[in-house]
Formats: C-alpha cells, sequence, structure tokens
C-alpha cells in the first residue's frame, strides 16, 4: 500500500500539450475577431476617443494571453501528476503556486470520463471526481487508462464504503 506522503508519479499524455495549445488558440481567434468587429465599428461610426484607447490596451492584453497559451501547456505538463492507492487519490499540478491535493476515498462520491472534440481526436479522456464539497479533475488521460483509472477509483470508494 501506497503512503499518501509519497509524490505522485503518473504522467498525463504528452498530446495534452497539443490538445491545450490547440483549445487557447481556438478562443483567443473567437477574441481577436471579436476585436477586429469593434475596431471597425469604432472606424465606422467614429466613437469616442477614449474607446479606441481601450481596444487597443485589450488587443495588447490578447496578444500577451496568446503568446502565454503557446507557452503554457508545456508547463502544466511538466508539472501534473497523480496516483491512486487503496486509501487516497493524489494530485499534484502548478507551476508558481504547487496544489497538491490528497482526495480520501471514503470522500469519493462519483468519477466519470469526459471526451469533448478536442480530446476525441486525440484519443483522450477527462476524468471527473465529485466528493459532497468538491470536484477534481485529472485531464487529458489516454481513454484506455482513464476508462481503467475510473473503474479502480470506483472500485476502491465502494470497498471503502462497505468497510466503514
Amino acid at each position: 500500500m501506497q503512503s499518501p506522503l509519497n509524490l505522485p508519479q503518473r504522467r498525463l499524455s504528452r498530446d495534452a500539450v497539443k490538445v491545450w495549445i490547440i483549445s487557447d488558440l481556438i478562443t483567443n481567434i473567437i477574441g481577436f475577431m471579436i476585436l477586429a468587429i469593434l475596431f471597425y465599428l469604432d472606424h465606422r461610426y467614429s466613437w469616442k476617443e477614449w474607446i479606441g484607447w481601450i481596444l487597443i490596451m485589450i488587443t495588447i492584453f490578447l496578444v500577451l494571453s496568446t503568446i502565454w497559451s503557446l507557452i503554457n501547456p508545456f508547463f502544466l505538463y511538466k508539472n501534473w501528476r497523480y496516483d491512486v492507492s487503496e486509501e487516497f487519490l493524489q494530485m499534484k499540478s502548478g507551476v508558481l503556486v504547487e496544489k497538491h491535493q490528497l482526495v480520501p476515498m471514503t470522500k469519493i462520491q462519483s468519477v466519470a470520463t469526459k471526451q469533448g472534440p478536442l480530446l476525441r481526436k486525440y484519443g483522450l479522456c477527462s476524468l471527473s471526481i465529485e466528493t459532497m464539497g468538491s470536484s477534481h479533475a485529472i485531464p487529458a488521460l489516454p481513454k484506455k487508462i482513464a476508462v481503467e483509472l475510473r473503474n479502480q477509483i470506483a472500485h476502491y470508494a465502494k470497498i471503502k464504503e462497505v468497510e466503514s
């Protein structure tokens, strides 16, 4: 049996980086399209000058956000870890602020896999874990591993519930 003090070692799929980059780029492209429409409307209807300056500041922010969205997925992947034992589900993530969560199996109420279009394209699933007071997720696992992990967590949670 694994000690809850050991750091989790299991990693997400390497394709998680691609999925996160594509997802962020889609969001940023939509943002740029909205900004382009607002710039057009500003030019067409000669809005007040301060509105143009606000649009320029939003554009600068969106450009910086786009640059960050190309870098951040590599940090997320590098620092995301998880592990499962009969007692705990452990998750560790974070670059600047490290977050290490221990979820007791006795507290888990449901566990499910989720797969959107981007995850499906790369054969990945996200695993969501619900407890009475919170929800947790392990993003971008290969589908086979996600299903096995979901079943393993459900099995451990049920065993602990029966023993209590």
